[in-house]
């Protein structure tokens, strides 16, 4: 029996893969909480509010992503969110209203709105589903909508074991 040599068939099958991992913030996402900032950690004096966002050490936040939110029930106005966003925005990479979570979601939604879905017309596509960070469901969803009017098939999985999703008719 003559020996052949060992044929990569997924490497030479033209499939494409998109590891959304590789679009997960790199810089550390910090939260900035209201409620720390609350008279009795439930209302907000705008004198008092005004003067902690005044003194704040804001520049911690230099170069790093922030989410700022309120984890308590408390009633904020939406402008103690624009004035603690202002404060920040000399500082910080990126701003989200909402939790680390929420950071993470919307960063995806802003970073696959910046993708060239053009290049991948009329290819094979396999989004990549296992990762070592915790790449949001919606991430997936978005990136199957922006594909879908351009390639011709789109699979989830690995090259090695894929569940197909679309193929163009």
């Amino acid at each position: 029996m003559k020996d052949k040599p060992l044929v990569n068939r997924v490497a030479k099958s033209g499939i494409i893969t998109i590891n959304l991992e590789n679009y997960y913030p790199q810089e550390e996402i910090l939260v900035f909480d209201l409620k720390d900032h609350l008279f009795r950690g439930l209302i907000l004096r705008e004198k008092d509010f005004r003067a902690v966002v005044t003194a704040y050490d804001w520049a911690q936040y230099e170069g790093k992503n922030v989410a700022i939110h309120c984890s308590t029930d408390a009633i904020i106005p939406i402008w103690a969110y624009q004035l603690a966003t202002i404060h920040a925005t000399p500082y910080a990479k990126a701003i989200v209203h909402g939790n680390a979570a929420d950071f993470v979601v919307a960063h995806y939604y802003k970073t696959l709105a910046e993708l060239d879905v053009e290049a991948y017309q009329d290819q094979r596509i396999v989004i990549k589903g296992c990762s070592d960070k915790p790449v949001p469901i919606s991430a997936y969803t978005e990136l199957a909508r922006l594909l879908t009017p351009v390639a011709k098939k789109i699979m989830y999985g690995e090259p090695c074991s894929m569940v197909p999703l679309y193929k163009k008719k």
